[in-house]
């Protein structure tokens, strides 16, 4: 399955973790996303920065768009393909 990295990004003051109800809907989608067929590798929220960084393997970039179209909704989301580190090294170069 491609791999993929995605980048969230909301305001400060529209930060969905300060509302119950959103901060609940949006952790189901990480934690939920195997039953969509996606596998979420990891997930990280830089401290006070507002920046959800996601590291998913998805059927297609358009299947993960769609999963993650919540995210777009409290702000950016952005995804970009992506490669492991061996796979990289394995044919000489990004």
């Amino acid at each position: 399955m491609p791999l993929f990295v995605v980048e969230h990004t909301h305001p400060a003051e529209h930060c969905p973790a300060k509302n119950p109800q959103h901060a609940a809907g949006l952790l189901a989608i990480i934690n939920n996303a195997g039953q969509a067929g996606i596998k979420i590798h990891g997930d990280a929220v830089t401290r006070g920065q507002h920046h959800l960084y996601i590291i998913a393997e998805a059927p297609e970039e358009a299947a993960l768009q769609k999963y993650l179209a919540p995210f777009g909704q409290m702000g950016t989301l952005a995804i970009a393909p992506a490669s492991h580190c061996e796979q990289v090294v394995q044919r000489g170069g990004c």
